[in-house]
């Protein structure tokens, strides 16, 4: 079987990246198909995650975001956006009309009209590596917001052409509401750990970029309630970004002995063994990568019901759930973890089961079905 796949590039070293990049390994080397991706917006720059030898990158060398800057003309803009999507045009027609894939997947790379205008034989499949409340909710002001919807259902119509349309969660599949052609399949974890590590300190641990969407101001205001009551316990945030603003917050707060804002850090998954529980404290997200890897050193889990995410992962047997935003019941029902041992032990040993659901092999098992489905 012939598979390409479209990204904007490889360079980055963002979730969307890491999972097309391993997809492709795997299915070329597990399921020894012919996989090439596809990218518009490498610019010379080195892979961030490694390829395997038997996985083919092609640069069409399009470049969207050359030449531009922030004081350019918004007609220039238009303009400049224009040529190159004709550009693209040109040159994904010609290169799939002679590749002949059995099938191309999109990650929106600029090309979800594109594709949909050119007969090459194969089958479409786009996978949406967000949600839509996401995509909406990230918008900075309440117009950019109301031009985000009107976007997602013109989105909705292109989705709808396409053999297949895979989102991350049901909570999104029913977002986007009764389109036929979607599937389900969650992203997965790329290495399990043998064990749970048994050695646990008194630590509740976070991890994400210092934004506005991790909500990281909101769990300073939950650890504040928190320290109120138990003062043994600490919490670490992981995670690059601007922490100016947090730690102005914490130190308001008087929290300055007991939160830690750290970097990231390569050896995470050392820092996810120590801790005991983790709390996602995000306004939004797609599918949380970090509660699937908190989940696999088996730790607990307290979250905010945010869209979209949680509420497919995480069961009462392993975490708990909390209205959006309501920190005072957050931090309330992360006391309750925190002061019952044996709950936290079961806990654990129930995050560590519920795991084995988004192994790499489960994940890619679904895909190869779907794969091998869609060509009968």
């Amino acid at each position: 079987m012939k598979i390409i796949y479209s990204i904007c590039g490889l360079y980055n070293s963002g979730g969307m990246e890491r999972i097309v990049t391993q997809k492709a390994n795997y299915l070329a080397d597990v399921f020894g198909y012919d996989v090439t991706i596809l990218t518009t917006d490498q610019n010379g720059r080195p892979v961030f995650f490694s390829l395997s030898p038997n996985v083919k990158h092609i640069d069409l060398g399009i470049n969207y975001g050359d030449g531009e800057h922030d004081d350019m003309n918004v007609i220039k803009k238009v303009l400049g956006k224009k040529m190159k999507t004709r550009q693209h045009f040109r040159k994904l027609k010609a290169f799939l009309c002679n590749e002949k894939a059995d099938i191309v997947v999109t990650t929106i790379n600029n090309d979800l009209n594109l594709l949909l205008k050119i007969q090459d034989g194969s089958k479409k499949i786009c996978e949406f590596h967000f949600s839509r409340q996401t995509k909406i909710l990230e918008a900075p002001n309440a117009l950019l917001r109301n031009i985000q919807r009107v976007r997602m259902v013109l989105w909705k119509r292109y989705f709808a052409k396409y053999d297949k349309f895979i989102v991350l969660t049901e909570e999104d599949k029913v977002a986007w509401g009764n389109l036929k052609n979607m599937i389900v399949i969650p992203n997965f974890v790329d290495e399990i750990p043998p064990y749970v590590s048994a050695k646990r300190e008194k630590r509740v641990i976070c991890v994400g970029r210092a934004v506005y969407q991790k909500g990281f101001d909101l769990m300073l205001d939950i650890w504040k309630f928190v320290m109120e009551k138990d003062t043994e316990w600490q919490l670490y945030i992981y995670g690059n970004g601007d922490k100016t603003a947090l730690e102005d917050k914490k130190n308001k707060l008087g929290l300055s002995n007991s939160v830690h804002l750290m970097p990231a850090t390569k050896t995470i998954d050392q820092e996810y063994d120590k801790s005991s529980i983790y709390a996602l404290s995000s306004r939004y997200e797609g599918l949380p990568m970090v509660l699937l890897e908190a989940m696999s050193h088996g730790l607990p889990i307290v979250s905010f019901a945010c869209p979209c995410g949680p509420k497919d992962v995480i069961k009462e047997s392993f975490g708990s759930i909390v209205e959006n935003g309501d920190t005072k019941s957050f931090s309330n029902v992360l006391l309750e973890w925190m002061h019952n041992p044996e709950k936290l032990e079961l806990g654990s040993k129930n995050a560590y089961v519920e795991i084995q659901k988004y192994t790499k092999t489960a994940i890619m098992k679904k895909w190869n079905l779907l794969f091998k489905k869609i060509m009968n």
